[in-house]
């Protein structure tokens, strides 16, 4: 192998450790609480909205690099050349870089507080960290007993959206909650898909994810079942008039749903082919919950 193809090769990893796609799953939840607090008080503060994005953005990434510490210890991690502390040889340098994301995360976060002088939101995104660690932070680790995606959706639906919400409008709403559960139903998807291409290494690490408790092919079925949810609740909301018509928008991801359940029915027992899978559901997640998020900004533009 020439030096270039080791260069190139050694790039491609690293790409895969940082997983640039992936932080649209922080900034999704955002999105959407702030466009339901668009559509429904008509007031938006882009200046919360940046400093909530990039908030969200460093705490996930501190999600992510405990995570590849975390998974370290286990030993789960030893077949993935792309983990960080694989890739550097050094778990403490990963460690504390994930901690001073986290740090200048919340930081931004009381920043918002004190604008509002209003604690809510801090208190809030404090309680996804919790969430967040209790994933894979010992002693609790709950991803290893298959509570991962419970996990994701109340911190990425629910929590992260109310905050959202909150954020611009210092209120609650139940079409703010009625969107977390679309948003979150979205983000547990790409947790989920993410077990397929490990099922050896998460036996072997004593891990239950879904996936191994399921079996793939069972799996693969009831991946199909909670992509189709994804619109049939967004159809749902809107017949009982909780939506405006226009969230209808999301049903411009249909393509990516329909990929992404082909390619895991297809290929759910073969690792090597289904590993991609987590990627189209990333695909899904973001192109659905953009699409979702414009149409309650549409909704107010054509009412107005």
């Amino acid at each position: 192998m020439t030096t270039k193809q080791i260069s190139s090769d050694n790039q491609k990893l690293w790409l895969a450790a940082i997983k640039p796609p992936m932080y649209s799953v922080a900034i999704m939840p955002i999105w959407i609480g702030t466009a339901v607090a668009f559509a429904e008080t008509k007031n938006f503060s882009i200046a919360i909205f940046v400093t909530f994005v990039v908030a969200a953005i460093l705490i996930l990434a501190w999600e992510n690099l405990s995570n590849d510490v975390f998974d370290a210890e286990t030993g789960i991690d030893t077949n993935k050349h792309h983990s960080l502390v694989n890739l550097t040889s050094n778990k403490k340098l990963v460690f504390w870089l994930g901690n001073g994301c986290l740090a200048l995360g919340l930081l931004l976060i009381l920043a918002i507080a004190a604008w509002q002088k209003d604690l809510t939101v801090i208190g809030i995104i404090l309680l996804c960290c919790v969430l967040g660690y209790l994933y894979q932070g010992p002693p609790f680790r709950l991803g290893y007993r298959g509570l991962g995606e419970v996990l994701c959706f109340f911190a990425f639906g629910p929590l992260g959206i109310g905050a959202a919400y909150y954020s611009q409008t210092q209120s609650w709403s139940w079409m703010s909650l009625a969107a977390s559960v679309i948003v979150g139903i979205a983000t547990c998807l790409i947790l989920f898909c993410s077990h397929f291409h490990q099922v050896e290494d998460d036996l072997a690490a004593g891990k239950r994810s879904p996936i191994v408790r399921l079996g793939t092919q069972r799996g693969a079925q009831v991946l199909s079942w909670f992509t189709g949810s994804i619109y049939a609740f967004n159809v749902l909301f809107v017949a009982v008039g909780i939506f405006p018509m226009w969230t209808l928008l999301s049903f411009l991801s249909l393509p990516f749903a329909w990929k992404l359940c082909n390619h895991v029915q297809q290929n759910h027992n073969q690792p090597e082919k289904v590993s991609n899978c987590k990627f189209i559901a990333v695909a899904l997640h973001f192109c659905s919950c953009l699409a979702f998020g414009f149409g309650f900004i549409i909704s107010v533009t054509v009412s107005s």
